[in-house]
């Protein structure tokens, strides 16, 4: 992750802009003094940067939940809070260079709210979960360019590796997004996927719950698939492939084909090592073969009065609170003047959302932008408001 090692944290007065670069307040941890927000927006990119005191070294870095899609923007946002705070930097990871060429105009990579607004059009739309190197994805959008490819991974090294070659290829058929491939497969509308890819999915043993096959996931896959579109699951774990079969199986009616060690047009270079220690390759498909119903989803983000007083906002830090169907969870809580902001998680147990509420005076809001529109998202929303409520 993109840092600063620094010398001492210095605030400047907010807000203030630098370099295209708009820092618009900055927020305490409520109950941990060793760490603080900055709201920082770039163009139409809205994130924190995090001032952090890990092993009595201060950093200045990004903050996971709020990444921007731009890791560059992440980038300019450092510097240029560094330049104008005029921070003594010890070390640093961040290149003080100008944007890599071949990321220059690549319009790939889109964030959520791309999707959520409108879902792309195409006569057919696969999707890869978890595309790790690219190899596989990229073969895919280079051979079959009258195809819309999806891509979702949220491991950039990996991102920026594969923007890379889209830029190189000059692929006009690839979209980028750094997203819950769960939470995502909610906003997707039904029977538009000819094929979803799931290649070898980290097999999460010690927490099952992770793990991209569910029952929901499958769910949804079978919604959003034409009729005979596939979900295509492949792994070298014995384990990932057991709990697969056992609940795709356990669904009243599906359609399964099963392989072992078939081998594919392109391969990951994890597979071919796996090949190399002779382990086996486990391929599941399940074919669907029903149509679904329209997707409808309806409701809306907005909050009523916060009637609850600040002091038992304060309280709520590290709580959670269950009902039918979910969850929130107060992860952390931060106060500055008369500004409270809450870190939360919220949604299905499974497929949870991580989220900022801002709360001024008797109003409340998400920040930087609003949840995913689904309907666990919908039902957790409707909670928290009754407890902000009092």
């Amino acid at each position: 992750m993109p840092h600063l090692h620094i010398d001492k944290f210095k605030a400047i007065d907010f807000p203030a802009s630098v370099d295209g670069v708009d820092f618009n307040f900055i927020i305490k941890n409520a109950n941990h003094d060793d760490e603080l927000l900055i709201s920082t927006t770039i163009e139409d990119d809205k994130f924190f940067l995090l001032v952090k005191n890990d092993k009595n070294k201060n950093l200045l870095k990004s903050d996971k939940l709020t990444r921007p899609a731009s890791i560059y923007n992440v980038h300019k946002a450092l510097l240029a809070y560094a330049k104008l705070a005029n921070l003594e930097v010890i070390s640093s990871n961040v290149p003080d260079s100008e944007k890599n060429v071949h990321l220059q105009e690549v319009s790939a990579l889109k964030n959520i709210s791309y999707f959520a607004s409108e879902f792309p059009h195409a006569k057919d739309i696969r999707i890869e979960v978890g595309f790790g190197s690219g190899r596989h994805l990229l073969h895919q959008a280079a051979n079959n360019p009258q195809i819309l490819f999806v891509g979702i991974e949220i491991h950039r090294p990996s991102i920026e590796q594969v923007l890379k070659q889209v830029a190189i290829q000059n692929l006009d058929n690839l979209l980028i997004l750094d997203y819950d491939a769960r939470l995502f497969m909610e906003l997707v509308p039904s029977n538009v996927v000819d094929k979803i890819y799931v290649h070898f999915p980290v097999p999460w043993d010690k927490k099952p719950h992770r793990r991209v096959i569910s029952t929901s996931f499958i769910q949804e896959a079978s919604r959003v698939l034409q009729v005979g579109g596939k979900l295509e699951l492949r792994t070298d774990s014995e384990n990932y492939y057991a709990y697969s079969y056992e609940t795709f199986i356990a669904f009243n009616k599906t359609t399964l084909h099963i392989n072992k060690n078939k081998d594919i047009a392109i391969s990951s270079k994890y597979e071919d090592r796996w090949k190399k220690m002779q382990k086996n390759i486990y391929d599941v498909t399940m074919i669907n073969e029903e149509e679904s119903a329209t997707l409808s989803i309806e409701g809306s983000f907005e909050f009523s009065s916060v009637e609850l007083p600040h002091a038992k906002i304060l309280k709520l830090h590290a709580t959670t609170q269950k009902f039918e169907g979910g969850f929130i969870h107060f992860e952390r809580i931060y106060k500055e003047d008369d500004r409270i902001m809450l870190r939360i998680s919220m949604g299905s147990f499974d497929r949870p959302e991580h989220l900022y509420v801002i709360i001024e005076d008797k109003a409340a809001r998400y920040y930087p932008s609003l949840p995913l529109k689904s309907k666990s998202n919908l039902t957790s929303h409707k909670f928290l408001d009754g407890v902000l409520n009092g």
